[in-house]
């Protein structure tokens, strides 16, 4: 189980189905944000820079960094939202990110994808994003006509460390994940998929488990207290 931070004008937040006009703003601080499922005993934390996402390039650099220098000793954080040129990838690598999350730029450039996962084997993980199985761009902005186990199957020879595999319906609406979609994704994928939306109860975390999956996002669930972090590790580790 991974908490998620979501930053959106430098605070935390989350998104009903990746609209960014349907934001729940839950701590005006991020590096709080973080701290907070940090102390409850996670080891791994997924953050994301929405306006990056949105925009092409980071745009939190700033708080993103102060995360990794206050957690990255002790915890494994990854990043992701407008990692699209292979500078700014390698300062967040440089300063401390266990992994970094590559979306739209691995569907317009393979190549690009390509020799990040040749220079940093095993901590590039796919982000891939999808509506209707089709895969989703640019902040969930665009929506293609490539199929995201289609595409997840190009990179089968790279060195990818995880995919991350989100379903944007079902994200952020507390309705459970889209488990049809995420066991095709797993059937395709060479790599071990982290499902991404949606995830709301304990069940839900077994579930994914039982499916197969290497892990489960959770972002609002936690933020409304719907679960814990210490019972959701549990029910992700039997």
């Amino acid at each position: 189980m991974i908490p998620a931070v979501d930053i959106k004008d430098g605070r935390a937040v989350r998104l009903k189905q990746g609209r960014a006009d349907q934001q729940t703003i839950y701590d005006e601080d991020p590096v709080r944000a973080a701290k907070r499922w940090a102390d409850s005993g996670a080891k791994r934390i997924h953050i994301v820079d929405l306006d990056g996402a949105f925009e092409g390039k980071p745009r939190n650099a700033a708080i993103v960094l102060e995360i990794l220098k206050a957690f990255s000793a002790q915890h494994e954080i990854e990043i992701g939202g407008g990692m699209r040129t292979a500078e700014s990838i390698q300062t967040f690598l440089q300063a401390g990110a266990a992994r970094v999350v590559v979306g739209t730029k691995a569907l317009e450039d393979i190549s690009f994808l390509a020799g990040l996962t040749e220079r940093f084997p095993g901590r590039i993980n796919l982000g891939l994003d999808a509506k209707g199985g089709k895969i989703v761009t640019k902040g969930w902005v665009q929506v293609s006509e490539v199929l995201a186990t289609d595409l997840v199957e190009r990179f089968s020879d790279m060195a990818i460390g995880e995919v991350i595999y989100t379903d944007i319906e079902t994200d952020g609406m507390l309705q459970g994940p889209n488990f049809k979609q995420i066991e095709q994704m797993l059937n395709a994928s060479p790599f071990p998929v982290i499902a991404s939306g949606g995830v709301t109860t304990l069940e839900n975390i077994r579930d994914c488990k039982k499916m197969g999956c290497y892990g489960a996002i959770v972002g609002k669930a936690l933020y409304d207290g719907r679960m814990e972090v210490a019972e959701a590790l549990k029910a992700g580790s039997i």
